[in-house]
């Protein structure tokens, strides 16, 4: 077959045996040649941009992928990446199946682009690709080992591309595919995809630091080879068996903090490293205390990631010293099998572990990604999806700690309801608050490296507030609770979403009927995937599909049921029909009463209802629509009376009240139950002035055994305003109930 390409030579697939051959691994060159082979065959006739053959940029990838010492199935799937996608007239991924095992097929499956899409535009396509190539790595890690070393290779040849081209393709690897190699902890791809991108993003940047770099190399060489001299020196003496290694601070590395943090050349202390590898952990403190015996070490510049190792597996210690002349340099202590970690991250794991308990430790380094695709459910659609991609992978880390001492990794910006949520969806449920090192802290604080942070829960908790979801950074937390409305609210859920909805029909077509309302939803919900128009109304209500999202969509399908309006029929009074209006009319006050048009409404004083509290209309004498809460004492006193029955209205509130933006204001009534202390009263104010919560009226009653009860008369939004509130209060010490109301 291969006699078929003379333009490949021989030399191409034995260079690539060699590789592994020197690995000293047990491979199967046999099914890797067939491999081969068959891309060879497939590929015949094309050629790269450049003018090489094809197969040239398979073979490439296959001998990166055989640097991270893979295993056999990973190289052939290399070689046969583009097979399927290139060469659909002569192969598919059954052919595949069949001649090389389910293993490579499904590898290739996940590197293949989705290339027939029903999408609206190139950028949903590149979206949906992203979150194939996601899923697939779920299901195997392998295949982004491979995807990454195949935009290697690319951004090694990049330069033929036209400039469009280029600059799209490495701000692509720049944003997406140079921080997933971070956090898969594969450095030295990681470092070379930074540095590729920026050659083509900033290319005269790019030059300036380079030619910094040369110049600074070139004029401390000695000092670099002096320290190293001096060091190796030291631990020979010591009788420790390692090996020195000078480093350089990479370009894009040496760009960003210049860039990003304002800082001049000389500001970067870190420019020199000397990287020392030893055997063993214990021979790394040992080479630690030797080090700051021969120097002085810098405040602050000490960090030890091998008791506390980074989410991506990175273990080392750090330290940053002044040398000779006053130049200060950074040392990294690692032993060999932390320092093939170091360089090739979760890769590493083919070298090292094997065995059940590899895999549940692998899984465990992943969870990360199955976090996502559990996202995936929540987030529908294209931008969501990317808000989470970059928020909850691409983002900077911090971290913290649980009270037991152990890590929690979170996006830079999370606060105490992410933290409560990344440790148990039940935890995040039952909040009502949180300590920060010991020290009670709004719910909503952002979080900093080292924190210890508590959550503190009750089994009386009502769950999360619609609030929260505005104040979480990480989509984890977000879909945890959209999935507890999702659970525990959905009738209300329906009621919200259809109120949405159909006033967004009737906004955009105000002739529609009832029946013509209903064919609308019920078409759109089952062209967006739902069983049923009820769960349309309800991913709407709880705010798993966002309305403006579908607007669009919406509006046409109005377009296609509502017939163009034919001109109107001037009817004579005597044919005008006599009918009892029945329409639902709108007060200005934020409530809907039915068949009570025109009518005043006031909210009564003996339970101050708010929206989202299921409501009651009682028509007064003389005084319009009194608006009760249903549970309210006197509706169910009232009730008992057969001679009111007829004064008793069905009522409910607007949906623009009780959407988390509505910007009407109503009172509220708490008792606070509250150690008698001195500051209490101004605890209470500093923290509903956090909130942007008005104080109306504020009294305390003194009562025995040093307890008080204030009473607070407060603006607020609705009901999960309310409960937003009454939690931040609840986490004041000294404050031990609350009850809505006063007694």
């Amino acid at each position: 077959m291969t006699d078929q390409h003379p333009i490949v030579p021989e030399s191409g697939i034995q260079r690539l045996l060699d590789i592994l051959r020197a690995t000293g691994k047990k491979y199967n060159l046999e099914k890797i040649v067939q491999a081969y082979e068959y891309a060879n065959d497939l590929h015949s006739g094309q050629f790269r941009v450049s003018g090489d053959p094809y197969i040239s940029h398979p073979i490439a990838v296959a001998e990166i992928v055989a640097g991270l010492e893979l295993d056999t199935d990973s190289i052939c799937a290399a070689l046969l990446h583009d097979t399927v996608e290139d060469c659909a007239e002569k192969t598919d991924l059954k052919e595949i199946e069949k001649l090389f095992g389910e293993s490579v097929a499904l590898l290739v499956d996940g590197l293949t682009k989705i290339v027939i899409m029903q999408v609206d535009d190139k950028e949903e396509a590149h979206i949906e690709n992203l979150r194939k190539m996601l899923l697939a790595m779920s299901r195997d890690i392998r295949v982004i080992f491979i995807k990454l070393c195949d935009r290697l290779h690319n951004m090694r040849t990049l330069s033929v591309k036209p400039d469009p081209k280029r600059r799209a393709t490495a701000l692509e690897t720049m944003h997406v595919y140079a921080p997933l190699a971070h956090r898969l902890g594969m450095q030295k791809i990681k470092q070379e995809l930074e540095n590729l991108s920026l050659q083509y993003l900033d290319p005269i940047g790019y030059a300036e630091v380079q030619q910094y770099i040369e110049g600074k190399y070139g004029e401390t060489l000695g000092f670099i080879e002096h320290i190293r001299s001096d060091v190796g020196q030291k631990m020979a003496e010591n009788g420790i068996h390692f090996t020195l290694e000078g480093r350089i601070k990479s370009v894009y590395s040496i760009y960003k903090k210049m860039y990003n943090q304002n800082k001049s050349f000389d500001q970067i202390y870190d420019f020199y490293a000397l990287r020392i590898i030893v055997d063993t952990e214990l021979e790394c403190y040992t080479a630690l205390g030797l080090i700051h015996e021969m120097f002085n070490s810098i405040p602050g510049r000490f960090k030890d990631y091998i008791s506390t190792p980074k989410p991506n597996m990175y273990r080392s210690l750090h330290t940053t010293v002044i040398g000779r002349d006053g130049i200060p340099f950074e040392v990294q202590i690692r032993t060999w099998e932390m320092h093939h970690v170091a360089e090739y991250g979760i890769a590493a794991h083919w070298k090292y572990k094997s065995g059940a308990s590899s895999k549940e430790e692998m899984d465990k380094k992943l969870e990360w990604i199955a976090r996502l695709i559990e996202t995936e459910d929540e987030e529908r659609d294209p931008e969501e999806f990317m808000h989470a991609l970059k928020t909850d992978i691409f983002h900077d880390e911090v971290f913290v700690f649980t009270p037991k001492g152990d890590v929690i990794a979170l996006p830079n910006g999370a606060n105490v309801i992410d933290f409560a949520y990344a440790i148990h969806s039940a935890v995040g449920d039952k909040m009502i608050g949180g300590k920060i090192n010991g020290m009670i802290v709004p719910i909503d604080r952002v979080l900093q490296n080292g924190e210890i942070v508590e959550i503190l829960t009750s089994s009386a908790s009502r769950g999360p507030s619609r609030d929260w979801l505005s104040m979480v950074k990480t989509s984890q937390a977000r879909s945890k609770i959209r999935a507890w409305f999702k659970k525990e609210k959905r009738p209300e859920n329906i009621h919200v979403g259809r109120s949405a909805v159909e006033a967004e029909i009737r906004k955009h077509c105000r002739a529609v009927t009832e029946a013509q309302c209903e064919t609308i939803t019920a078409t759109l919900a089952t062209r967006l995937g739902f069983s049923c128009a009820e769960d349309f109304f309800c991913a709407i209500g709880y705010g798993g599909l966002m309305m403006s999202k579908i607007l669009k969509r919406l509006q046409d399908e109005c377009d296609r049921v509502v017939k163009v309006e034919e001109p109107p029929v001037e009817l004579l009074p005597e044919d005008l029909p006599v009918v009892k209006p029945t329409k639902k009319i709108r007060s200005n006050s934020g409530i809907i009463v039915d068949g009570e048009g025109g009518c005043a409404v006031k909210f009564a004083k003996c339970c101050n209802p708010l929206p989202g509290d299921s409501v009651i209309g009682f028509v007064t004498k003389g005084f319009g629509i009194s608006i009760h809460k249903q549970d309210c004492p006197n509706v169910i006193q009232g009730k008992q009376n057969p001679e009111n029955a007829d004064r008793w209205k069905e009522a409910y509130w607007e949906v623009s009240q009780t959407r988390e933006d509505a910007q009407s204001v109503y009172e509220a009534l708490l008792q606070v139950h509250v150690d008698d202390r001195i500051g209490m009263l101004a605890d209470i104010s500093v923290a509903l002035a956090d909130m942007r919560v008005s104080i109306l009226q504020v009294g305390v009653l003194s009562r025995s055994e040093g307890r008080s009860i204030v009473n607070l008369k407060i603006g607020c939004r609705n009901i999960d305003h309310y409960h937003s509130i009454v939690s931040r209060l609840k986490t004041l010490d000294g404050v031990f109930s609350i009850v809505r109301g006063f007694s």
